[in-house]
This record gives C-alpha cells, sequence and structure tokens, in this order.
C-alpha cells in the first residue's frame, strides 16, 4: 500500500514555507532570507519514506500582484493548489492579525478547494501559547480546515507529525522519483537561486526585488572545478552601481559568499564569474520573463 502525492505548501510572503520545506528535507534546498518574496518559483522537494513519497512544492508568497514577475509567481502558486493532493496553509503565528483574517488572501485562494487543507501555525517558539487556541478558532470560522498543527519550522518542532498525518490522504501509487532523488530542479536552477539569496542579504532594500540571476554556462571539468558564468540582471543603471560597489567590492563579495555555499551544495569546485547586466523592466516584460524561467 505505497502511497504517493503531491504537497502545496501555501503562505504570505516570510511566513518561513521554505524553512519549512528544508526542515522536512532535512536539506536546505530552497534559499532563505529575511525579506519577503524571496522564493519566485514552485520548488518540489521529495520526502522519501519506506511506505510514501511525499512530493512537497514550495511555493511563492501569495500577495497582490504588482507586477508581471509577481503574477508569474501567483500563477505558480495556484498550479501547486491544482497539482497537490493536499494543501498546507502556512501562517506566521507571531505576526498574524486577528482583526486583520477577514483580508487574507490566502482565505481567498483557498475558496472552492475540495482537497483536505492543514492550518499550520508557524513559530510558536516566539509568541505566546495562548494566542493560538485564538488563531485556530478564528480561522476555523473562515474554513473548514482538515487539521490544526502549531509548530515550529525554524527549530523542528512538531513537524514529524505533519508528514504522519499526511500520508494517509496521499493516493495509492508507487513513487514518481529515485529514492534517492530529492527535486526534480537542475544543479543550474539551484546555482542561480544561491547567487540570488547572496544578493538578498547584502545588498539594500530596492535592490533584491529587482534582481534575477541568469546561468549563462555551467561547464563540469573532470579533475578540475566546475566553470560558472552568471549574469546578474538589474533594472536600473543606478542599481548597477550598487550591486558592483565601490572598486568592485560589493560583486566580490557576493561571488564569494555564492562560490563557497555553490562548493557546498554540489559537493565539488567551482570557478564562479560573476556580470552584472541592466535589463530595464525586465518584471513588466514578457520576453523577459520567460527567458529567465519565470513562464
Amino acid at each position: 500500500m505505497f502511497r504517493t502525492g503531491y504537497v502545496a505548501i501555501l503562505g504570505k510572503p516570510n511566513a518561513g514555507k521554505s524553512t519549512l520545506l528544508n526542515t522536512l528535507l532535512q536539506q536546505k534546498i530552497s534559499i532563505v532570507t529575511p525579506k519577503p518574496q524571496t522564493t519566485r518559483h514552485k520548488i518540489l522537494g521529495i520526502v522519501n519514506n519506506t511506505d510514501s513519497q511525499i512530493l512537497f512544492l514550495d511555493t511563492p508568497g501569495l500577495l497582490q500582484p504588482k507586477y508581471k514577475l509577481h503574477e508569474a509567481m501567483m500563477s505558480a502558486a495556484y498550479s501547486a493548489i491544482n497539482d497537490a493532493d493536499v494543501v498546507l496553509l502556512l501562517i506566521d503565528g507571531a505576526d498574524c492579525n486577528l482583526e486583520e483574517i477577514d483580508k487574507d488572501i490566502s482565505l481567498q485562494i483557498l475558496e472552492g478547494c475540495k482537497k483536505p487543507v492543514f492550518l499550520l501555525i508557524n513559530k510558536i517558539d516566539i509568541f505566546q501559547k495562548g494566542k493560538i487556541l485564538q488563531l485556530i478558532s478564528t480561522f476555523a470560522e473562515k474554513f473548514s480546515f482538515t487539521e490544526y498543527f502549531p509548530l515550529s519550522a525554524l527549530k523542528g518542532e512538531n513537524v514529524l507529525k505533519i508528514v504522519s498525518t499526511i500520508v494517509p490522504l496521499l493516493p495509492v501509487h508507487p513513487p514518481y522519483y529515485e529514492a534517492e532523488q530529492m527535486s526534480d530542479m537542475s544543479e543550474r536552477f539551484f546555482v542561480s537561486e544561491i547567487i540570488r539569496e547572496k544578493i538578498f542579504a547584502l545588498c539594500r532594500q530596492e535592490i533584491p526585488y529587482s534582481t534575477t540571476v541568469d546561468i549563462i554556462d555551467f561547464k563540469e571539468q573532470e579533475g578540475k572545478p566546475d566553470i560558472i558564468n552568471a549574469e546578474i540582471i538589474l533594472e536600473r543603471e543606478s542599481q548597477r552601481r550598487i550591486v558592483i560597489g565601490k572598486k568592485g567590492s560589493m560583486l566580490r563579495t557576493i561571488g564569494i559568499n555564492a562560490r563557497q555555499e555553490i562548493e557546498k551544495f554540489l559537493g565539488r569546485n567551482v570557478y564562479l564569474e560573476l556580470f552584472v547586466k541592466v535589463r530595464e523592466d525586465w518584471r513588466e516584460s514578457d520576453n523577459f520573463l520567460k527567458q529567465f524561467g519565470y513562464k
């Protein structure tokens, strides 16, 4: 009675979806930063057990679109709901305003969902436990959730209980992927995400959201470091100067930090070269969004 199925992880920006996925996999595959809108793609993470294969889908944060890029991100979230056998709505319990729940875009998107939906209340390690019952009661009035799970995605508290509850709800089906596989995304994709994570971490507020990373060359060499050339794409010339920094200092720091994590992820040495390009208003261009893998 082996079971295999898809589980969508939904939530507003910074709810902790990517942290939850990494905790479930016990390996970092989804980038995490303190800034919202870090995740832009639907990212598959595979959890293999003796009796099941759970295909978790990390999704972009739910928001009201302001750019065509946001529309593409929301499309990824909607497609995850359509693909899923079970849906997990993750909320930031520490930041959730009980008086604003009626306006919550997450609940609007779940209207009409005919699948099992769990409400996951994250960050229970940093807010008073009494708020948990308030959140459950208020959300239960708005939507008929199948299960409620208070948890800490960062510390792993109650996370394994989610897995054991999900499995019986999945279809009886043989595994879709090999047991050692943890995602269907390419190494090129993860390398671009690691570089983008370092830009989010190191650059000022306006830079990360105007940035994407395009891998233009990825060459594996037996007995030698891999050669990776990547373009950091920005929308304004003024942003280019900030990312490069004085005498190239910022770009050099981004490159060093990214290379170290890429080598750790790939398990081999790499030679990383970064270029900075300006593509005006790329977030509003269908052609650029397609070229950079958002459509």
